[in-house]
């Protein structure tokens, strides 16, 4: 049996098989998508208008567009021969038990003979499934339940029966794993598997909690959002997005099939079957969003007593104010739990309740505490699983609780002290920090490998991170081979100290500006040109000064879901920590023989100016941001090692780089620029201080305002990045943008 998939088939093209070819794609798998045959001349309709659903899906199901090529359409009259050639069919069908073993038991007279077939199931046992189907097919059949949208959702969820062959779900495994890009968790052939087990269980009881405590939906999403680490779509909201309709099913599905206490309040019924409110897919759920009078959206709550939708505003409670400072969900939720009245008891039942249950559900749903918890994480995004929780709080807590609940005596089952696998930085670090401070810590990853990690807050590069730097390259340059910057937050880097510059800006103190800007440059600077390899791992949110840190590494080790670019032109400033000098150099680099010069200038300078987002490392790599060098990890658990893998790689014969010389066009291509950006001020498109900034990135990408083109050392344009920066931040328009940004998170366009 082949060790490796390199050919795989989706069977239905609805909006989870599309996404799963879509998913298959990105990951750089030929994919066959087939579904049922159109009715008219072209048979392959059902298929291409899934493929074309999956294309202007948002969020986006591709990485870019161009991997759709990757998709080849069929149906599943005309095309299933086609399944021989491939290493794995994903059935993705219609969730009932006839059509599936009936789709079964076709493939199974047209795959390979070493061909896995996996069951994208939500909830029909695979057991079930296989029915009739031959001891060869049993053994290369399990399940595979993805989470909606494939691409962004990190759970896989495979599911063996008791005839499933070992080394194939080793194999799906570990493809799942290392070239998908997914979290693995072995689920149980059991109802609701691992994850909607344990998570439609957690939803039963906030409801109940809710009707019992006369609380409503939007102060229980606020109870069960972020304040407790988990998305901000919290419960009702999560069921608006899901459906009532699909909840309601599966609370009545798993009532039945597992005997246990699913049953939810009446009102559900009245939602689903008499009003037809089935959250976002109806525009009516448990919130609507309407019009106001002034023309601005906002979101109206259900009352649940009345049936009519109020303006509830926005949800204030004064019992958290002290408790959303706490810096972590433990302490929030530990916190929440000493609350009197009916918020510290909707927290005590709701998270007393659910650990007493997922404890028990170890060994039935999943083999472990660390699976069970991993299925929450990854299935539902929360930052703790219910079993770190408990052991958070601790055995005596939570054992105290459940007899205060009525709740049966159980302990609560061993999780790992040290986990396996890939690098866990918070694991890493004890016994092997080598030096910490409050932004920034150095790791030995071991080896000679050392990690430089940020954890300030948004993981921003502050004055902390900036002499950690400093103190790293001591310590590296002595003592190891070479350096991962990277790091595990939810974010690699929200960019520089904005806070920082406003106030040195706002106080007049411009040489403190002048060599804090010597002192970003002369950190990637060092980056590239230190005595030994430096690997970068941006993930998600690479911005700004982010980005011209893994712009400065030796190599970077990205993740696949890559949100960077150089966004400073948006607070008024421009890439001055060597940003736009390394994006001049990288377009000058790409440009073709005979190509005109000013192609790569006009790139650079549209980049920049517009101040361009990736919408994943893909993009990242055709717009410059990532070079064909560097390499690409879909699986962001396995950043930390991939990269340290790199840096062994690099360090056999590794010399530093040569300072660079760049070809400069002078003052034809200055005019150039600022008579674009004269006339897109003149359209409307742009302001008056944009067209300011737009000069000051011209003068620099030009190589200051010479009459002629010539070659300079990048020194030369590193000067002129900061000669920008301490011009415009002495500018009134550039200090409104930054405070303005740092307010709301937004850009000021004055």
């Amino acid at each position: 049996m082949p060790l490796s998939i390199r050919r795989a088939a989706v069977i239905g093209a609805g909006t989870m098989g599309a996404g799963i070819a879509a998913q298959l794609a990105n990951a750089g798998i030929p994919t066959l998508l087939l579904d049922i045959p159109g009715l008219g001349a072209d048979r392959n309709e059902p298929a291409r208008k899934g493929l074309e659903r999956a294309l202007k899906s948002k969020p986006a199901a591709l990485m870019v567009s161009e991997r759709a090529q990757l998709i080849t359409l069929g149906n599943t009259e005309d095309d299933l021969s086609k399944l021989s050639e491939v290493d794995w069919v994903v059935e993705a069908i219609l969730e009932k038990l006839d059509v599936k073993r009936s789709m079964l038991e076709k493939l199974e007279q047209n795959v390979g003979a070493s061909t896995i077939v996996s069951s994208n199931s939500s909830g029909i046992p695979m057991a079930l499934q296989i029915k009739g189907r031959s001891d060869d097919f049993r053994r290369r059949f399990l399940g595979s339940h993805f989470f909606n949208p494939p691409r962004y959702l990190h759970l896989l969820e495979l599911i063996p029966t008791r005839e499933t062959d070992p080394h194939v779900l080793a194999r799906l495994a570990n493809f799942g794993d290392q070239v998908l890009g997914k979290g693995v968790v072995l689920a149980k052939d059991v109802p609701g598997f691992a994850a909607n087990r344990i998570g439609l269980y957690g939803v039963v009881r906030a409801v109940r909690a809710m009707v019992d405590l006369k609380l409503t939906p939007d102060v229980v999403d606020v109870l069960t959002g972020p304040l407790i680490g988990r998305p901000k779509s919290a419960t009702f909201r999560t069921m608006d997005l899901s459906g009532l309709d699909i909840c309601y099913q599966v609370a009545l599905d798993l009532n039945k099939a597992t005997g246990e206490d699913f049953a939810v309040p009446e009102f559900f019924a009245k939602l689903v079957e008499e009003k037809k409110w089935l959250g976002d897919k109806t525009g009516s759920g448990f919130f609507k969003k309407v019009k106001g009078e002034d023309g601005a959206s906002k979101i109206l709550t259900l009352n649940l007593d009345s049936f009519e939708y109020e303006d509830r505003g926005k949800v204030r409670l004064d019992e958290l104010g002290p408790i959303l400072k706490l810096p972590t969900p433990e302490l929030r939720v530990k916190a929440l739990l000493e609350v009197p009245g009916p918020i510290g008891e909707f927290t005590r039942r709701t998270q007393f309740e659910l650990i007493h249950y997922a404890a028990g559900k170890v060994g039935e749903v999943a083999d472990t505490a660390q699976d069970v918890d991993n299925a929450m994480k990854w299935g539902f995004g929360w930052d703790l699983g219910p079993l770190e929780m408990a052991e958070a709080l601790g055995q005596d807590v939570t054992g105290e609780a459940f007899g205060k609940l009525g709740l049966d005596t159980i302990s609560l089952p061993p999780r790992p002290t040290v986990s396996s696998g890939p690098i866990v930085l918070r694991h890493r670090k004890a016994g092997h920090t080598v030096i910490s401070q409050a932004d920034a810590s150095l790791i030995d990853l071991g080896d000679g490998v050392a990690c430089l990690e940020f954890h300030s807050k948004a993981n921003s590069i502050g004055q902390g991170v900036l002499e950690m730097f400093e103190k790293a390259h001591q310590e590296v340059e002595k003592h190891f081979l070479g350096l991962v910057v990277g790091n595990q937050g939810e974010n690699f880097c929200a960019g520089a100290d904005l806070g920082m510059l406003l106030h040195l800006s706002s106080n007049a103190r411009w040489d403190e500006i002048d060599v804090a800007v010597r002192a970003f440059q002369g950190m990637t600077s060092k980056l590239r040109y230190c005595p030994y390899p430096v690997v970068c791992t941006p993930f998600r949110m690479v911005l700004g000064g982010g980005c011209e840190v893994a712009l400065w590494s030796d190599a970077c080790q990205a993740g696949a879901e890559l949100y960077t670019g150089l966004v400073e032109m948006g607070v008024g400033i421009i890439p001055g920590g060597g940003g736009t000098t390394e994006m001049l150099i990288r377009m000058n680099t790409k440009l073709q023989p005979g190509a005109d010069p000013f192609t790569a200038v006009r790139a650079a300078f549209e980049l920049i100016a517009m101040g361009k987002v990736s919408t994943s490392a893909l993009e990242a790599k055709q717009w410059g941001f990532l070079t064909d060098h560097d390499d690409i990890t879909f699986n962001q658990d396995r950043l930390i090692s991939e990269a340290k893998t790199r840096v062994l790689e690099l360090v056999p014969g590794y010399t530093p780089p040569l300072r660079r010389q760049v070809q400069v066009l002078g003052e034809a291509a200055y005019a150039n620029l600022c008579l674009a950006a004269w006339m897109m001020n003149q359209a409307g498109q742009i302001t008056d201080y944009e067209v300011h900034l737009a000069r000051e990135l011209a003068k620099i990408l030009s190589g200051g305002v010479m009459n002629r083109p010539d070659v300079v050392d990048e020194q030369v344009l590193l000067d002129l990045e900061r000669e920008a920066i301490l011009h415009l931040v002495g500018q009134e328009k550039t200090r409104e943008r930054i405070g303005y940004t740092l307010k709301t998170g937004k850009t000021l366009r004055n």
